[in-house]
């Protein structure tokens, strides 16, 4: 079940957050009340008795901006709020107007990537400059982290965020589709490892591992922290597919109610194959893992695949999910601070 902090916990963590804020290396929390159009707007820390409401504010922001008829239905029984802030207590945030909140973003740390989202705003508060006041302790988290490439994923069709997020030096950069799919059984026995079943020193063989595989991707790329936080909440597993000694490919995976994938879903956080001749049998071998793990749970695989990874968008296998299972949605990755990176087969940095 997912992990609750007890009410000594909870005092810690604000604690924490409030040391960290004093830490960002700017005044964005410690002078954090600004005027525009009448609306004074106040960013702290997000706490756990805010959590609800965040929550709420989440889907109904969602759910509106995309028309449902009742937009608080926005995610069904996922959970995008609660995981992340137990995440990282010190990288989530909230916006007050008047007092009451108003919304939350929340910033993640992959070593030099770093990406945010949610974000979201009361509709009732919409173009009132919240969304820009909750994205300046964002970029102080970079700044503190050393982030060398900074992301987000966004509707794709939407002129409102353009102006948003080019303020803070993010442009547009590349699709990512999407995709459902409802796995059949593997071809091959799958030989994937469970982070889950590894007995804790094999565990931390598998995150050091699983850092030199990443690096490899993109210098100091490090999901590791992604991989605990994970494995705290029981959000889900991650699989590893090794030869012999050598890891050959690392899928992080939610599945169910109360993770970022909801019923009846496995959703692809993140997955990567090492680089190299053969890496097309190892991207394979990574999918088998997947599919087989998710058919293991009931559920259907969902993933976001970046176009701009040519040879995974167009492998066999995620070529038929595009045709069998159109995508749910594509939305587009915006980047700020681009680096050379070395080529590999991955599904992309799922946002």
């Amino acid at each position: 079940m997912r992990r609750l902090l007890d009410a000594d916990a909870d005092r810690d963590a604000d604690a924490d957050a409030r040391a960290d804020s004093d830490t960002l290396g700017s005044d964005s929390l410690r002078h954090v009340s600004v005027s525009e159009s009448s609306t004074t707007v106040t960013v702290r820390p997000l706490r756990e008795d805010d959590l609800a409401e965040a929550d709420r504010i989440f889907r109904v922001a969602f759910g509106t901006f995309i028309g449902l008829p009742d937009p608080a239905e926005f995610g069904g029984d996922s959970d995008w709020i609660a995981t992340r802030w137990r995440a990282d207590l010190r990288a989530a945030f909230a916006a007050d107007v008047d007092a009451r909140l108003a919304g939350s973003v929340f910033a993640t740390n992959w070593g030099s990537v770093g990406f945010f989202g949610p974000l979201s705003v009361h509709p009732d508060l919409w173009d009132r400059g919240v969304a820009r006041r909750l994205l300046e302790p964002v970029m102080d988290c970079f700044a503190r982290c050393g982030t060398r490439h900074a992301g987000l994923y966004t509707f794709a069709q939407s002129p409102k965020h353009v102006g948003l997020y080019q303020r803070f030096g993010f442009y547009p950069w590349l699709l990512i589709a999407i995709m459902t799919q409802r796995p059949g059984t593997p071809a091959t026995a799958p030989h994937s490892t469970r982070f889950s079943e590894l007995p804790t020193p094999e565990q931390e063989q598998s995150l050091s591992a699983c850092r030199e595989l990443t690096s490899a991707v993109f210098a100091d790329l490090d999901v590791t922290r992604e991989i605990r936080a994970t494995a705290a909440q029981n959000l889900g597993d991650t699989l590893f597919v090794c030869e012999v000694s050598r890891l050959l490919g690392v899928a992080l995976c939610y599945v169910g109610p109360g993770t970022e994938a909801g019923s009846d879903t496995c959703y692809v956080k993140f997955a990567a194959a090492r680089a190299g001749d053969d890496a097309g049998r190892r991207f394979e071998r990574l999918l088998d893992g997947v599919e087989s793990y998710a058919a293991s749970r009931g559920a259907a695989v969902t993933a976001g695949v970046n176009v701009g990874r040519e040879d995974a968008y167009q492998w066999p296998r995620v070529a038929t999910a595009r045709q069998c299972k159109a995508s749910r949605c594509t939305g587009r990755m915006w980047q700020r601070t681009i680096v050379p990176t070395r080529t590999s087969l991955t599904t992309g940095v799922e946002l």
